[in-house]
């Protein structure tokens, strides 16, 4: 017996996308293989990494733990939709500038799980990002440099 596919529409990155997936499709599949945003990346498949973190209606989500199915109609920023040409977001610039890349394997996850945060709060403690990142797993730093990064997005985002 064939499943039954279903046709969606996203918003992802500013673009309108109408696409037909199966019921159990997840987020994290249609991005990367259906729209080819290899910037989310599968890590754990669990929700516990944070490496599938992408923004959706303002929030920060594991890609890899929603249906496709439930982001019908919703707006979704993954990595690539943050620069803007050759232009990048002030927090990529400061996660490069803090020495805050190491593998890059974490990094989207970490940098919009910082947005999303960024977007509700204008000058967040170090607790506060400290909470906001901990659903992101990365095993090459101790997140000091991260934390410095996205304190430093925030000083260069509240002077704009």
């Amino acid at each position: 017996m064939k499943t039954q596919e279903t046709l969606i529409e996203l918003r992802v990155n500013q673009v309108s996308y109408r696409i037909t997936v199966r019921p159990s499709a997840t987020l994290l599949d249609v991005l990367r293989q259906d729209l080819g945003l290899k910037g989310t990346k599968r890590g754990c498949d669990q929700g516990h990494c944070g490496a599938c973190t992408v923004i959706l209606d303002g929030k920060s989500v594991n890609a890899c733990l929603l249906l496709a199915v439930e982001a019908h109609g919703k707006k979704i920023t993954t990595i690539e939709g943050l620069s803007s040409g050759d232009k990048l977001h002030p927090l990529q610039e400061a996660f490069v500038e803090e020495g805050a890349i190491q593998c890059g394997f974490c990094t989207p996850g970490m940098i919009l799980s910082a947005k999303a945060l960024l977007d509700e709060i204008r000058e967040p403690s170090e607790e506060e990002i400290r909470e906001a990142l901990s659903g992101n797993l990365c095993r090459c730093t101790g997140y000091v440099k991260i934390v410095k990064a996205v304190q430093r997005a925030a000083q260069a985002m509240g002077s704009h």
